[in-house]
């Protein structure tokens, strides 16, 4: 039940010799391109610049986005259907497994989409939408959370000197799920609704943030003591960035709705403690996330003298950085400050460089069939 404890160990495949091949090859890695597109989508409407077309391109995105989780939807599920044994060797995999919480992940950048493009598109009645696919979202999250570090401890095999940030990718799903329901909560109708929402969201980042932090102070100890991962890992080293800059990002939202709601609850003195409490905790948090970043860049280039082979974890460079993004501009936003709104400007047009490189890479490696591999199934592909 068990397979390689590493992704590099798949064979790639020069082509596929049947359709089918694509979906028996087809793990939950592909989803972090929805992840990648949706942030793009998400943080291009939100420029602090008046360019004509930029909101359309950044709803067409978004719609791209939509497309692309459905049909990886579709081709996982029928992976499950049609090779049911082959499929489940991944919870015995060590680091493909990681990868389930990609899935919630791509679909909160759909449910925030639908607040930022679809409601004024199609009005208010896609918010209860968006509120039926958020708790989706939620259960989604809270199993990956739970789940995949269970099999951690009981199924798989791991060693510290192979451990890599894709470790974060399980945990950090509530935490982008919070900042979800962030943004969702203003536009309920009933107060009580709102209530319950923004509390789920407070629970859902303190489920994910203080894991995921632990996860980070392990990951500083093996790099300082076994140096940086294989370099198939590379893109590996921005995943650190996500739950920096989206715990920063969810205290930020939460605390701006934290007033309104807790006061149409009759608790007006929680609500101004928890808005400053979120600007504090977001502004500490985007700092710490400035360090990573500057770290990830020197990592990024050392590896860039060997080399860096493509794989899906490449789409690892963009996420991150568009969380990180976002939270700056939220950042200019709320405290009016130049810095941030230049910086976060900077980061986007980094971002949609990054996006545009892997984007064009991954349909490249996908019409070839290269990037169509199991690593739990390799063996079998010989």
């Amino acid at each position: 039940m068990t397979c390689p404890n590493a992704i590099r160990t798949g064979r790639p495949l020069s082509h596929l010799q049947h359709p089918r091949e694509a979906i028996r090859h087809f793990t939950p890695n592909w989803f972090a391109a929805t992840m990648g597109t949706g942030v793009l989508a998400l943080a291009l409407a939100q420029l602090p610049l008046q360019i004509p077309g930029l909101h359309l391109l950044a709803e067409g995105l978004w719609l791209f986005t939509i497309l692309l989780f459905v049909l990886f939807s579709a081709a996982y599920a029928a992976r499950w259907v049609l090779f049911f044994d082959e499929a489940r060797r991944i919870f015995g995999h060590s680091t493909v497994s990681m990868f389930f919480g990609t899935i919630p992940m791509g679909l909160a950048t759909i449910i925030n989409g639908f607040l930022l493009f679809g409601v004024p598109r199609w009005g208010e009645g896609v918010v209860q939408l968006a509120e039926v696919l958020w708790w989706l979202d939620v259960a989604l999250s809270l199993a990956c959370g739970v789940l995949i570090p269970y099999m951690m401890f009981t199924r798989q095999e791991h060693r510290i000197d192979q451990m890599t940030a894709v470790w974060l990718l399980p945990v950090v799903a509530a935490e982008v799920a919070a900042a979800s329901g962030g943004l969702l909560a203003p536009h309920l109708a009933d107060a009580h609704a709102q209530l319950v929402m923004l509390v789920t969201s407070y629970v859902l980042w303190a489920f994910s943030l203080p894991v995921a932090f632990s996860i980070l102070t392990i990951l500083l100890l093996r790099m300082a003591l076994h140096k940086l991962p294989h370099e198939s890992m590379a893109a590996s080293s921005w995943l650190a960035l996500g739950p920096i800059g989206t715990g920063a990002l969810g205290m930020l939202l939460l605390g701006a709705d934290a007033p309104a709601i807790f006061a149409a609850n009759g608790m007006a003195g929680i609500g101004e403690i928890a808005a400053g409490l979120g600007l504090v905790a977001g502004i500490t948090l985007w700092g710490f996330g400035l360090w990573w970043m500057l770290v990830a860049v020197l990592i990024t280039l050392r590896y860039l003298r060997d080399g860096i082979p493509f794989n899906l974890g490449w789409w690892g460079f963009t996420f991150p950085l568009g969380v990180y993004a976002l939270t700056t501009l939220k950042l200019a936003a709320t405290l009016n400050l130049t810095f941030f709104a230049v910086f976060g400007s900077l980061l986007v047009l980094a971002l949609a460089s990054m996006w545009l490189l892997v984007g064009t890479r991954t349909l490249q490696g996908a019409y070839r069939g290269e990037l169509f591999v199991s690593p739990c199934i390799a063996g079998l592909a010989k």
